[in-house]
């Protein structure tokens, strides 16, 4: 590698490097003299510095250093005058590492003894993550050695690399000697000495580390509290790992996981079923693991029905990635033959958010019955897609296959979203003439919810008015939200009354009402409405939207702040902000 360098750098065109040339540097003195305000020389080695730190960087970015070997960059800019910094060392290391240049590295090591780095606990740090990752735990050890007051980083860094190469004594020998000399461990390096503890699968040991973390007020999150119960269940007591769950006051989906897993694997499926049965939260591994803990056992139909129990609450989450993962089981153990699950798939998906792929299951079924044509046209439906879910339609009706009084549904509300209000009527009366379908109330509900979105008010009154059952709240909303957008006072105070009629605690009707007033600029009414609310202390019901993150959904409520996160998602809204503004 050494004369590889060597002959790539010989190879190299002079005018690559030539920023980083001496006579420039001396011309930016000369200009330095004779003007005073202009960058002095120091400013123009450091900036040089920079960019060759910069070069280094991107090689360990780029993980491709047998082209541009790291080193060489290095080479070169010592030839060409320029001195090291502590960030220099650790960009070189951490390319090197990348390329497993253990030679290269040992000179990068000399070249840090020789500038003075040595005493960097950053720079050192580099270096001993270096021959960690090579494998070379004795000379790491002898890099920590070397330094005088190593701080708490490179404590648990060399506790970390012993428990990583499967060495806990070693690990937890350290520990001591870093309480013997005053430092005070975090909750990673508590983390790490308890992982120790598991591997050395000594119960005492462990029962010692835990009450010293109970003792030393350090902080318990979610990261240390899972790792306590591993290593319980790793010394074979899980009595003692499930009084540690019982006990702590950090209890994320991790933690839960955690507790079902080790109560799995040590036989005891009782608590693990009561356990799953009694978390807040499930995620794609809470389930994987009650599936595969029936499973183990021979009770097959209790995870068949488990297995459906995830399918449900996939979908009626939103869960996209637990619904993938569904998916993914259905095909590698050849569960979907004859494409009987095609058109709960294409429900999920086009639940989950992801209509692309419903419609790639969809293209590709070999089974188009009613359930998968009318999964489609609902799915498209809901996504806006009212033209394409109106050519499905077409397609399946010249399939001789006959719509449902769901697929009908799919269809009217793919007219009202495309606004294609001929096509709404004209499926509407086709229900009974063409299809035989009598509308039930969820039908009537879309065609008022497409008169009201063209307009036509006196139009979707009279179809209210003239409906074989009573409207429900759900259609006069409609209709009064369609008021509200155009503007009529008449029909808009007779939708608002209808509602208080319906749900006389709801103030939705009132605000939407109060909206109509003000824009006709009757402030006097509007007030009167507002002022209402306040005195009868009507609330609205919250506004919610919900997000996956790691098979997890999270759901958030209008001025809530519940969310374990909470504190965490501000701040980061705020950053996001100031960089916007």
């Amino acid at each position: 590698m050494r004369a590889c360098i060597q002959q790539r750098f010989h190879q190299l065109p002079h005018t690559r490097f030539s920023f980083l040339h001496p006579p420039r540097i001396h011309a930016y003195t000369v200009a330095n003299v004779e003007n005073p305000s202009a960058p002095s020389r120091e400013d123009y080695a450091y900036a040089n510095v920079f960019l060759w730190n910069t070069m280094i960087r991107k090689q360990a970015e780029n993980g491709d250093i047998t082209r541009d070997p790291p080193l060489l960059y290095y080479i070169q800019g010592l030839r060409t005058g320029l001195r090291p910094n502590g960030q220099t060392f650790m960009y070189l290391l951490k390319a090197l590492v990348c390329g497993k240049n253990v030679n290269e590295g040992e000179e990068v090591h000399a070249s840090v003894i020789r500038t003075g780095f040595a005493s960097s606990e950053f720079v050192s740090g580099a270096l001993l993550g270096f021959y960690v990752a090579n494998g070379f735990i004795g000379e790491a050890r002898q890099v920590f050695d070397e330094i005088t007051q190593p701080g708490l980083v490179l404590w648990t860094l060399m506790i970390r690399a012993y428990v990583c190469l499967t060495l806990p004594g070693e690990a937890l020998e350290l520990f001591r000697t870093m309480r013997g000399v005053g430092v005070m461990p975090d909750m990673v390096a508590v983390a790490t000495v308890v992982s120790a503890s598991g591997l050395l699968g000594d119960l005492g040991v462990a029962k010692t580390i835990h009450c010293f973390i109970e003792k030393s007020g350090v902080e318990v999150d979610a990261f240390v509290s899972s790792t306590l119960i591993n290593t319980y269940a790793e010394c074979r007591s899980l009595t003692d790992a499930y009084r540690f769950f019982r006990e702590t006051a950090v209890k994320n989906t991790v933690v839960w996981n955690t507790m079902i897993h080790q109560s799995l694997e040590h036989n005891n499926l009782e608590l693990g079923k009561q356990l799953f049965d009694s978390m807040p939260e499930r995620d794609v591994a809470s389930w994987n693991s009650m599936i595969r803990g029936f499973a183990n056992v021979g009770q097959y139909e209790e995870a068949l029905a488990l297995f459906h129990d995830m399918e449900i609450s996939a979908f009626s989450h939103g869960a996209l990635e637990a619904g993938a993962w569904i998916h993914s089981y259905v095909n590698n153990n050849d569960l979907n033959r004859d494409g009987s699950l095609d058109s709960s798939l294409i429900d999920m998906y086009s639940k989950c958010g992801d209509i692309a792929k419903a419609i790639q299951i969809f293209e590709e079924s070999p089974r188009r019955d009613l359930f998968t044509w009318t999964s489609i046209i609902c799915g498209l439906a809901m996504h806006g897609h009212g033209k394409k879910a109106l050519c499905y339609f077409s397609e399946m009706n010249e399939s001789q296959v006959s719509p449902d009084e769901v697929t009908m549904v799919g269809v009217l509300s793919a007219c009202a979203h495309a606004g294609l209000i001929e096509q709404g009527r004209r499926y509407f009366q086709s229900m009974e003439k063409v299809f035989g379908l009598v509308p039930k109330i969820e039908h009537y509900g879309c065609i008022v919810d497409l008169l009201g979105r063209m307009g036509c008010l006196k139009e979707a009154y009279d179809l209210i008015m003239g409906m074989p059952m009573e409207a429900n709240e759900i259609i006069w909303g409609s209709f009064l939200s369609a008021c509200r957008v155009y503007n009529n006072v008449e029909l808009g105070e007779v939708a608002a009354r209808r509602l208080l009629e319906l749900d006389p605690r709801d103030p939705w009707g009132r605000v939407m009402l109060s909206n109509i007033y003000a824009e006709e600029a009757k402030y006097d009414r509007s007030m009167g409405l507002r002022k209402e609310i306040k005195e009868k202390g009507l609330k609205k019901s919250p506004g919610c939207s919900s997000i996956e993150v790691n098979g997890s959904v999270h759901g958030f409520l209008v001025e809530d702040n519940s969310h374990p996160c909470y504190n965490e998602i501000n701040s980061m809204l705020e950053k996001i902000e100031k960089l916007m503004n």
